[in-house]
């Protein structure tokens, strides 16, 4: 990991009383359980109020343990002696595993009552963290895109439709409720203890490529997105803010460094299959997936990097790291398989995903009679 640059903290006040008190939803676990350790051993924050529906360790913080869909977290926003100052919102279904129903009704429900709540209970600011999928992968696309680029992202792959509309709800809240803030951060492809179409897509024998695509990657690491959620709950950033690595990686560079060889497939034949196995239901992974690994949609983050903000990781380092966590993990177009399953295919070499392919749609008809 690369030595980090000093941050530029000049005038932020660390005057106790302008120490603001956050809540952290999803405080539990994953990107919450990190954020809410590292404020709650900051001397910039007075208090950090976990919430979740269950308990986890964070020393020095109070827990509210409760359901982020439940109206009563309005009264769960308060202190003793004040509200809650700022509120981050990080308890977010994005299992590709979930029923899909499921997951839409907790993220969007779950993401209005907290933007509700806070406003009830007084809270200044209401920080919410998408991806920057939200752009959409699109050829066309500026390399890198600004953070105020349009949002051209479809609802066909992996979780944007909820993103979408948690973007939608951030962006109607301050008109709704006068004096509310509400910041938005996006991550690159986040890497660090996660689980993603874009993270399989590295635990293929092969890297599929579609034909004529060019993708340029960029990645964020855990660390990275962490220590800028704590920018935008102390109010060093604000607005609309993009986060990931300096920069970016071809998908060339991307082989030479994983060591995988690629599999090139004409657009219709990587298209079709997707699709199919996902209708059958045999990958959680829909077609509209595939357009994040064939088109770019790098972003600068120049805002972040405006307020003295910058990665403590690179590209490079990131992929490394990757490449280590998904170590013995076997995947063919989004589906995760057996070690049995995956020696029989990693024998077929340059096919394995064409064979992966076939043989699922196979199984998948036979178990149907058709």
């Amino acid at each position: 990991m690369s030595s980090p640059e000093p941050h530029v903290r000049s005038g932020r006040s660390t005057r106790a009383s302008a120490r603001p008190v956050v809540a952290i939803t999803g405080a539990a676990s994953g990107v919450g359980h990190r954020l809410a350790l590292r404020l709650a051993a900051s001397e910039e924050v007075r208090k950090v109020v976990a919430i979740d529906e269950r308990r986890a360790d964070v020393p020095g913080a109070q827990w509210r343990v409760l359901d982020v869909r439940d109206p009563a977290i309005a009264d769960r926003l308060r202190l003793e002696d004040r509200p809650v100052d700022v509120v981050v919102h990080l308890a977010l279904d994005m299992d590709l595993e979930s029923d899909p129903a499921a997951r839409t009704a907790f993220n969007v429900r779950g993401t209005q009552t907290v933007l509700t709540a806070a406003a009830a209970a007084g809270v200044h600011r209401v920080v919410l963290v998408t991806s920057a999928m939200v752009y959409g992968a699109l050829a066309d696309n500026d390399v890198p895109l600004a953070e105020d680029a349009p949002l051209r992202a479809t609802e066909e792959a992996s979780c944007v439709g909820d993103l979408l509309e948690i973007e939608r709800l951030g962006r109607r809240a301050p008109r709704a409720h006068p004096g509310l803030n509400v910041t938005v951060v996006r991550p690159a492809v986040l890497v660090g203890g996660t689980d993603t179409a874009l993270t399989r897509y590295f635990e293929s024998p092969r890297l599929l490529v579609v034909a004529g695509s060019r993708p340029r990657w960029q990645f964020c690491h855990v660390d990275d997105l962490v220590e800028a959620l704590e920018y935008a709950a102390l109010g060093w950033a604000e607005g609309e803010m993009a986060v990931g690595c300096d920069g970016w990686l071809e998908q060339e560079e991307v082989e030479e460094l994983s060591g995988i060889r690629r599999m090139e497939l004409p657009q219709a034949v990587a298209l079709g299959a997707a699709a199919r196995l996902h209708r059958l239901g045999l990958t959680p992974s829909p077609a509209g997936d595939l357009e994040y690994t064939r088109y770019p949609w790098v972003v600068s983050g120049s805002r972040l990097h405006e307020a003295g903000w910058r990665p403590r990781w690179s590209n490079e380092e990131v992929l490394a790291a990757l490449l280590e966590e998904v170590k013995g993990r076997h995947t063919v177009v989004g589906r995760r398989l057996g070690r049995k399953d995956a020696t029989t295919l990693g024998a077929a070499g340059a096919t394995v995903a064409l064979v992966g392919t076939a043989a699922l749609v196979r199984r998948a008809r036979k178990r149907r009679g058709g």
